[in-house]
């Protein structure tokens, strides 16, 4: 099918968010308050977005959270639509399964390369399919599309993921992101638009549209919610468990608190800002832990080394610090004022011996003083000063910033303290962590998330980059805190320049390759591979304050432990993270080296895993649906709390938002139905009997007369020439009205044998696969008609026939 116009439809909410049912002065029953609408081009309704509901169930053990979020969308039109959703979820997410459930029927994600993902869908989108599309677009921002849902009807789509949580200074960490902020794109505009989302593509962010979803007019509600419910198993006695940002129920599951229920309050919340959970253990240390896994695919490991005690050295080196401002449109209001008031406190916490400045950025970037000035009080003064004129306003052209705070300093006596202060808010991310890591040089880079649902992926990738740390300030009351953090960080951190001997030990490709410096006192975490079981000595080594730091820790690695296959899986995800690093710049131009590509893919291929090369996708196989207008509704997403409107969308442009100009409603019609039910042959009943016309034209190829025989008989009879074998074949098994028919054909494949060897060869022959059953060895796929008496002369192929389902 082809789009053939792309309109924006208006929108209108009805009130605001509320609970029950409006009603009119007639007494008849009106619109839910809250609930948003899609309004076409004549004016008539649409009906409401499909997103109906997300849930989110997380079971966190130790370290590691296994999440399963379910979304539910239902279609309360009259015609059938294919959904597209945009989505966070964690920077450090592994995402290992997907489903789809149709009515009654479960249908479990395959993952294949992203292109043949995307050819797969677009078939059975196209054929009249329930199908199911989830792509990566960052490590953090995903889109779930869901084609041909019929009217009434409803599908979920569950999504699994496991990752291993931060710890530091006594406190675990579990966060789940619930909206995408609007990412401001850099670049000059180029005609296309990759996805459905507000902004279109440019040079330097060639998928723009689709880390962009539109966004609910101001005032507003997108009419989906979502609940959370949080499992904890600390193995030992919890402390306490604080939310920052929702209010939740907290029910402890045993006498000596080890475990916990953590339910939302509101268990329809409205999800625009990051849920975040922080869990204290009682004694508030960590020990030494080492987790294996053992499968076919080899021996994997992850450890877990407790930190040693923070030190006060004894001498501060001078620094020389760089506060770096975001003053961007998306920090109007809230967040600059919040940004303004952390970095109020880190210059009063200035050492006499240090120099600063004050840099800003927006679509340009200005600085408090010509270069870096001494910490004396009269310099404090004034740099306040110029921070109280800040305003949020204009793009966030973070690049800029990039070049000019990590240009080359005057003072190599000092060690140089670079600090970000910013939501994060723009596409081009992954280039700006690779200039991080390409300019920092002996620089550190730190960075303060400032806001309620900040691009975390960024965050922590300029600090990993730079070699600092980072700091999420989700409120006012956190920027005390905040800062003296920062100053604890960088006056006295635990460890740096941190190495591991692994002695004897036959371990390989562990990650990260480069273990980033402990501002805090967190745990070193290693995932690797061990070739051989065996025990054995490794060696922790690094700088504090004090002097060199050792500390020898013995380990064994046992010779088979199937115990989690998580390890296995964040393994790989830590693979592919390394991988991307080194070529961050290239990925986000949108041309990889092929060499780096191609071990991405395998290792999705190999661990299940979704990656920027890897997507999952679902095809109902036994239900079709034909005829009437297929309508794209892109399912909008909340403005997450806090962010200006005005300043985001500029004066203007928000007007229009109010209007709703920015959700849409894309239309597609049929350019090309799909073709009609074939007429089958007389005498045809399924079961490969052909008509007597059908025979008669194989009876002077078949030396024994009468109907054709069946493909085992033809097979075995050694005194048929090449030619009359090819051709009784064909008559036996393919369809005749098959070999009549013209370009792409829908069709039943039966085989002797599914497998993945049949599959590959039945893709080579040209079949592009929808769906299989092993209940009767049937594949149903989409293939040109010039290809299909190749596809029959397979060994593997034991019939060819027009697929039988209910044509609607």
């Amino acid at each position: 099918m082809k789009a053939l116009s792309c309109l924006l439809a208006g929108l209108v909410v009805w009130g605001i968010p509320g609970p029950g049912e409006v009603v009119e002065a007639d007494g008849s029953a009106a619109r839910t308050p809250g609930m948003l609408e899609a309004f076409g081009p004549d004016g008539t309704s649409a009906g409401p977005c499909p997103l109906k509901h997300t849930d989110v169930q997380a079971e966190i053990s130790g370290l590691t959270a296994r999440v399963t979020v379910t979304q539910v969308f239902h279609n309360a039109l009259d015609t059938r639509i294919e959904a597209v959703y945009t989505f966070p979820l964690s920077e450090r997410a592994a995402v290992d399964d997907m489903t789809m459930t149709v009515g009654d029927r479960v249908i479990r994600g395959q993952i294949k390369p992203r292109e043949q993902a995307r050819q797969i869908y677009e078939a059975a989108r196209q054929a009249g399919r329930v199908a199911g599309l989830l792509d990566q677009e960052r490590p953090n921002i995903f889109t779930q599309s869901i084609a041909n849902i019929e009217p009434g009807e409803r599908v979920e789509i569950q999504i699994r993921y496991v990752e291993t949580l931060p710890w530091r200074e006594g406190v675990c960490s579990f966060s789940f992101p619930m909206v995408v902020g609007p990412r401001y794109i850099p670049g000059t505009y180029s005609r296309g638009r990759s996805g459905t989302g507000f902004a279109a593509d440019t040079d330097r962010v060639p998928d723009a549209g689709r880390v962009t979803p539109p966004v609910t007019p101001e005032g507003t509600r997108a009419g989906h919610d979502l609940s959370l419910a949080v499992r904890v198993n600390a193995g030992r006695p919890i402390g306490a468990i604080a939310s920052r940002q929702h209010r939740v129920n907290i029910e402890y599951l045993d006498a000596e608190r080890t475990g916990a229920a953590v339910t939302l309050k509101d268990l329809a919340t409205i999800p625009n800002k990051d849920f975040v959970l922080e869990i204290t253990t009682a004694d508030d240390t960590i020990t030494d832990a080492l987790v294996t896994h053992t499968d076919e695919r080899g021996q994997f490991f992850t450890l877990i080394l407790q930190p040693p005690q923070r030190v006060d050295p004894e001498w501060v080196m001078p620094r020389e610090v760089i506060f770096v401002i975001d003053r961007s449109g998306s920090m109007r209001g809230f967040p600059i004022d919040t940004a303004k008031e952390v970095m109020r406190r880190c210059i009063r916490n200035l050492n006499p011996a240090d120099t600063f400045n004050l840099m800003t950025f927006a679509g340009g970037v200005g600085f408090c003083f010509d270069e870096p000035v001494a910490s004396t009080r009269a310099h404090r003064e004034q740099a306040l000063a110029y921070l109280q004129t800040l305003q949020g306003g204009g793009g966030t052209e973070m690049m800029k910033a990039i070049n000019a705070c990590l240009a080359r300093q005057k003072d190599p006596e000092r060690v140089r303290i670079v600090c970000f202060m910013t939501d994060g808010f723009v596409g081009n991310d992954m280039a700006i962590i690779e200039a991080v890591e390409r300019n920092a040089g002996v620089a550190r880079v730190f960075a303060f998330g400032i806001g309620t649902s900040v691009n975390r992926f960024l965050l922590e990738g300029m600090a990993r980059a730079g070699r600092g740390d980072v700091e999420f300030v989700l409120g006012p009351e956190q920027c005390e805190a905040s800062a003296e953090r920062f100053y604890e960080r960088i006056n006295r951190p635990v460890l740096t320049d941190i190495e591991i001997d692994w002695g004897d030990l036959m371990v390989e490709e562990t990650f990260p390759r480069r273990i980033p410096d402990l501002f805090d006192a967190g745990p070193v975490v290693v995932k690797g591979r061990y070739a051989s079981p065996g025990a054995g000595t490794i060696t922790l080594r690094g700088e504090r304050g004090d002097g060199p730091f050792e500390r020898a820790i013995e380990v064994v690695f046992p010779e088979t432990r199937p115990a989690d296959e998580s390890v296995a899986t964040l393994w790989a995800r830590a693979k592919v993270e390394e991988l991307m690093n080194g070529d961050l710049a290239a990925v986000q131009g949108g041309m990889p080296d092929p060499a780096v590509r191609e071990q991405i893919v395998g290792l999705g291929m190999n661990y299940r895993l979704l990656t920027q090369f890897t997507s999952f996708v679902a095809v109902e196989e036994l239900t079709i649906t034909r005829g009437g207008e297929l309508r794209t509704i892109t399912v909008p997403v909340e403005m997450p709390e806090g962010v200006s409107y005005e300043g985001v969308f500029g004066e203007q442009r928000a007007r229009g938002v109010r209007r709703g100009s920015i959700a849409r409603v894309t239309r597609r019609v049929t350019a090309a139905a799909p073709p009609p039910a074939a007429k089958m042959p007389a005498g045809y009943d399924g079961g490969g009997v052909h008509s007597a016309e059908v025979d008669r034209a194989a009876a002077p190829l078949d030396r024994k007369g009468g109907r054709p025989r069946s493909v085992e008989a033809i097979e075995r009879d050694r005194t048929l020439s090449p030619e009359d074998r090819r051709a009784l074949l064909l008559v036996a098994k393919l369809d005749a009205s098959l070999r009549m028919a013209g370009g792409q054909v829908e069709v039943a494949v039966f085989v002797k044998e599914l497998s993945a060897k049949t599959i590959e060869r039945l893709e080579a022959a040209g079949l592009t696969v929808l769906a299989r059953t092993t209940t009767i060895n049937l594949v149903i796929g989409v293939i040109d008609a010039a290809r299909l008496e190749e596809l029959a002369l397979l060994d593997e192929v034991r019939r060819v026939e027009p697929p039988k389902y209910d044509r609607r």
